[in-house]
């Protein structure tokens, strides 16, 4: 007793302890996230979050009618977009929620900021949610582990850190909490846990348009419980409670509607529905009927929900009212589909393969443990470890098809190597904790040395061992009592003294069966007779543990790197390391865009290639032509071919589209690689998808590469694109040793020198020249009129 207070239990010193480690990962995964705060400053970063602030301030500043009705006059032009029925809003009002509960008590903080912090708030909320999925799956020991792995793990971390005010940053959060509460759903039963999984769900889809991974793993599991015989009412609760509320609710966010029930994406859960029900109707029956009418009468059932369900599916496809699959899920059944049918698709590089090294890149240690994960879960399967099972497996697939859904496959990772890492611990740990002598015994005991006795106590009593009713080993049982009635249907000539030692051991097995299915409700680790020879136990325990210590240690040590090198940069400010290990910052973005802003006319129109259509109405409040949204692939089209044709065609399409400048992104001074020069081809594929007299032969050599220099295909000297950015090329000196021309990123000299332009002329060029800006001559400018 401390100052008169009594000292908590032994539980409550553990739940204690478990919430202080919990807290502590929170401030950790949070304060990871602040690199770019530190190092740069409170910025957005990247692409698309600048129309998500732009968004978020429309809904704080106009009030959410404005949002929902807000007509964007200054994307798309001429044609516009409507905002409120074609975005995801859930990020937007979570950020302007907090930013009104923060003024409501009393903290005056700009909704830049509270945009800026949102992702990594979030990622606290994120390992919270993985240690109660985890433990669910296992105990609080792999709970913990999986709360540690997910808050650091390079591929969540690339989605929310400070400045990536994207959909992704909250839908992770909701993407586990969904998971958890419908695991706890067929754990338990438990209606309410089946709707708080649809309310979190509801979140998912007002956030991303990930949800679809929800609604089409969780039907997945359910299909494979069927299979594996594990059907239960639990899971029929869970999983109809969860699919009619679910897209009941999921239809209220105007962006999905009646998505939810038309396109062919929901449809496999639909299906599941079906088939989930018919199962129990079929079990129904099968309970009041003999075996003959039974299967008469379930062959009729099965036949008449086969023939509804194809003659619905054939006149809703006629009709159009089931809709077609989307690009992206057809990309994700066939990778080379984008590639050969919709190369807007293809064209975004998150869209991509992913490359071996990224799993490297993005998990480390984690893809090494991640198999081991599986294999304790594959070991002793239940129903909540066939969940992980099915969401590993289908994660780790679909993110060798799209590099983009490693963020996908990062939280099952985690959750999987978590529960390796612990089962393995605990194992060599309790063979380190115990003296030699303690670990023989405890082999001895583990050794199948209770046969004889058993055959002997048979003998003894007159039973042979045939009669023995011990179940195999490694069956699970559902129920308790049958090996027990099956242990005491003994011979009625049998003495009380072996009835009573009869029944002693059975009791004796019983209790046995019971422990082992507690037991089995979790992965088992290996048992200690599985571990090589006694003398050698403890030094292999130790290097077992030494091992995976070190491990984890390289883990933490290379998240950390990760986030400060490769996730905490914001692209419009660039930056790079000089030859003094000094970190030298490129700030072209930001003034290029800033020049736009106070040397334009308000309703100024800039022509850019999509990429930069969020930054520049974000950054530079002007008017764009395309923008990140594609929603339109034949404008992408016009804006591209503006760009790959010769000068005279291209202002012939920019004085069409009624455009005063022109952006283009050049990265040939100081080496920056994702400049518009090595985006070019796809400037020339997607206006080929629509008109069919642009060929990408023709911008290509001699022998079909794609250079700068003196081989370049005679279109592209003469593209647009190609004259903007190497315009005055000719006069930059940009490496030693080397000619004025050299392009650093194309590490060759330019092609064409001493570019004349007639239609269009130099407005700004940003101080490496990173961005050019074009004025677009006026009639009268060139003595027309």
């Amino acid at each position: 007793m401390v100052l008169g207070l009594p000292m908590p239990s032994t539980k409550q010193q553990e739940v204690l302890l478990r919430s202080l480690i919990l807290s502590l990962i929170c401030v950790v995964a949070f304060s990871t996230r602040l690199f770019s705060v530190l190092r740069y400053e409170s910025i957005i970063h990247e692409f698309d979050p600048w129309f998500n602030f732009r968004a978020t301030k429309v809904l704080v500043e106009r009030g959410s009618y404005e949002f929902w009705n807000w007509f964007d006059g200054r994307s798309w032009y001429p044609l516009g977009r409507i905002v409120g029925g074609t975005v995801y809003p859930g990020i937007m009002y979570t950020a302007a929620t907090m930013y009104h509960a923060l003024h409501a008590l009393g903290f005056n903080v700009d909704i830049r900021d509270v945009c800026v912090l949102t992702a990594p708030i979030f990622s606290g909320l994120t390992a919270l949610a993985a240690y109660a999925l985890t433990q669910s799956v296992a105990d609080s020991s792999a709970g913990l582990l999986a709360a540690v792995f997910i808050s650091i793990v390079p591929g969540y971390i690339s989605r929310s850190v400070a400045g990536s005010y994207d959909n992704e940053g909250v839908a992770i959060t909701a993407l586990l909490v969904t998971f958890w509460l419908f695991v706890r759903a067929v754990q338990t039963g438990s209606l309410l846990a089946s709707l708080l999984a649809t309310l979190s769900y509801l979140y998912m889809v007002a956030a991303w348009g990930g949800y679809i991974f929800i609604i089409n793993l969780v039907p997945l599991y359910v299909l494979v419980m069927l299979a594996a015989g594990r059907y239960s009412r639990r899971l029929y609760i869970a999983y109809n409670t969860f699919y009619v509320l679910g897209t009941l609710l999921s239809m209220q966010i105007r962006f999905v509607g009646f998505n939810a029930v038309q396109s062919s994406e929901h449809l496999g859960a639909f299906g599941v529905f079906g088939l989930i029900n018919l199962y129990a109707a079929v079990g129904w029956v099968r309970s009041f009927t003999s075996e003959r009418v039974f299967r008469a009468v379930g062959r009729l059932l099965v036949l008449t929900a086969l023939v509804i369900a194809g003659v619905a599916a054939f006149f809703g496809t006629v009709t159009g009212f089931i809709g077609p699959w989307t690009g992206r899920f057809y990309s994700l059944l066939d990778p080379t589909y984008a590639s050969k049918n919709i190369p807007i698709i293809a064209s975004v590089s998150e869209h991509q393969p992913t490359a071996w090294g990224s799993y490297f890149f993005d998990l480390h240690a984690l893809t090494f443990l991640t198999p081991v994960g599986l294999y304790f879960c594959f070991r002793k399967p239940t129903d909540e470890n066939l969940f992980i099972i099915v969401y590993g497996a289908f994660a780790i697939y679909f993110s060798g098809v799209m590099v983009r859904l490693m963020l996908v496959l990062a939280p099952v990772a985690a959750i999987l190597s978590a529960i390796g890492v612990s089962a393995t611990l605990s194992t060599y740990m309790r063979v380190l904790r115990a003296p030699p002598a303690e670990v023989i015994a405890a082999i001895a005991a583990c050794e199948p040395s209770a046969a004889p006795a058993q055959e002997d106590d048979s003998a003894s009593a007159g039973v042979s061992p045939a009669s023995s009713t011990s179940p195999p080993s490694g069956l699970r049982h559902r129920g308790t009592g049958g090996g027990a009635q099956a242990a005491s249907s003994t011979s009625t000539t049998s003495t009380a003294g072996v009835s009573s030692k009869r029944s002693k051991a059975a009791s004796s097995q019983a209790r046995r069966r019971r422990g082992a299915e507690d037991s089995s409700s979790r992965p088992s680790p290996p048992s200690l007779a599985s571990l090589p020879p006694v003398t050698h136990r403890r030094d292999v325990a130790a290097i077992m543990v030494l091992g995976t210590l070190l491990l984890l240690v390289l883990y933490v040590r290379h998240c950390v790197w990760v986030t400060s090198e490769a996730y905490s940069s914001p692209s419009v400010v660039l930056s790079a390391r000089g030859r003094d290990g000094e970190r030298i910052f490129f700030d072209d973005f930001r003034e290029a865009y800033y020049w736009l802003r106070q040397n334009t006319p308000e309703d100024a129109k800039v022509m850019s290639w999509w990429d930069y259509g969020y930054q520049l109405s974000g950054m530079a409040n002007r008017t764009t032509i395309v923008d990140n949204n594609t929603w339109n692939n034949s404008h992408i089209a016009t804006v591209g071919r503006a760009m790959n044709a010769p000068e005279p065609q291209a202002y012939a399409i920019a004085r069409k589209l009624d455009v005063d400048y022109v952006l283009v992104i050049f990265g040939g001074v100081v080496g920056y690689s994702s400049d518009d020069i090595n985006k070019f081809l796809w400037m020339v594929r997607i206006p080929g998808s629509v008109d069919p007299s642009v060929h990408e032969r023709n911008y290509l050599s001699d022998v079909g590469s794609y250079v700068v220099d003196s081989r370049a295909g005679k279109a592209l000297k003469q593209s647009l694109l190609y004259k903007l950015c190497y315009y005055r090329f000719d006069e930059m000196m940009t490496v030693g040793g080397q000619e004025a021309g050299f392009d650093r990123v194309r590490n060759t000299m330019v092609g064409v020198k001493d570019i004349k332009l007639k239609y269009f002329e130099e407005a700004f060029t940003s101080e490496n020249w990173i961005v050019r800006l074009y004025r677009v001559k006026k009639a009268d400018d060139m003595g027309w009129m």
